[in-house]
């Protein structure tokens, strides 16, 4: 009896993992699709990085002017899942010199290394998946044409079982999509464009978004606002909900992303002072497209408890 129940036990054992193995296995995106792109322009890739915010994390801590162009590396996000280190993406044998357009397009798109690993979720490729293949084409023309760093980051500083990254295959199942957020009805062409950018390349919801204990964000509260990623403070609601952004107006929003300032004479801080920085890289119709969207999304409540 005893020998049979063992038996019993290797048995589901050896069948879970193998379910667990197939069900967790990373994915690739589909080559027809990505054969389908035009060659990249470099030209069309500077917007596209400015829009996807590359330099605030991929960028030297603390760099300025044109070393924000250097993407060496190094940035530490400490989350409660553990600290994650930014990694070199210059053009450089040490960044992704040696990476093809299919590669980067499968980090941003699906979450995958080029040598078939999962990428931890603090690199926002949830919001990449919804980037149209081109810009991505139009964005690694632009990569390569920036300056080469030798850097080589640190590794992340995670426990078990976070350092276990197949499982990531099971949360990709539940959180990776490339679905819109919303359906927002009539929306003009600049809420299309708006909301192009703020869920796609943009990643707003990475941190304006409240997640659950898994790290999932909890998309019926979208853009409420939440706990700061990282350390003490909150992210503020940017939704027309109580404590959002309800009184501004779609230049006010505009303005802001801009020049940095709101619209009762104050600044913005924290993370935003570099969103800001790039944002101001921006053509005015797309700050103007970010803040038709904003105005346009359901409005809710502060998604982070009160003080």
């Amino acid at each position: 009896m005893i020998r049979k129940l063992l038996l019993l036990i290797i048995v589901v054992v050896i069948t879970g993992g193998a379910v667990f193995w197939l069900l967790s296995a990373p994915s690739r995106v589909d080559p027809a699709r990505l054969a389908a792109v035009a060659p990249g322009d470099a030209k069309r890739g500077e917007s596209v990085f400015w829009a996807g915010g590359c330099a605030s994390c991929h960028a030297a801590p603390g760099a300025s002017g044109d070393a924000r162009l250097v993407l060496t590396g190094g940035h530490e996000l400490v989350t409660p899942f553990g600290t994650f280190v930014t990694p070199n993406i210059s053009p450089s044998d040490k960044g992704i010199g040696k990476w093809s357009f299919e590669d980067l397009a499968n980090a941003m798109l699906a979450g995958v290394s080029p040598d078939g690993r999962h990428y931890y979720p603090a690199f926002p490729y949830t919001s990449y998946a919804r980037m149209q293949v081109q810009d991505i084409a139009d964005l690694y023309a632009y990569l390569k044409t920036l300056p080469p760093s030798d850097n080589v980051a640190a590794d992340h500083r995670l426990s078990f079982p976070f350092t276990v990254r197949r499982g990531l295959g099971l949360w990709k199942r539940l959180y990776l999509s490339a679905a819109p957020v919303l359906t927002i009805a009539g929306a003009t062409d600049a809420i299309k464009r708006g909301q192009y950018l703020v869920e796609g390349p943009g990643h707003c919801g990475e941190c304006h978004t409240p997640r659950n204990a898994i790290g999932g964000l909890d998309k019926t509260r979208w853009l409420a606002g939440a706990k700061a990623p990282e350390g003490k403070g909150v992210v503020p609601n940017i939704t027309g909900g109580e404590g959002g952004i309800d009184n501004w107006s779609e230049k006010d929003i505009a303005y802001a992303l801009e020049s940095g300032f709101t619209p009762d004479f104050d600044s913005l801080g924290g993370s935003m002072t570099d969103v800001v920085l790039n944002m101001a890289h921006l053509d005015a119709a797309d700050r103007d497209a970010i803040a038709a969207y904003l105005k346009a999304i359901p409005a809710h409540p502060n998604g982070f408890p009160k003080p």
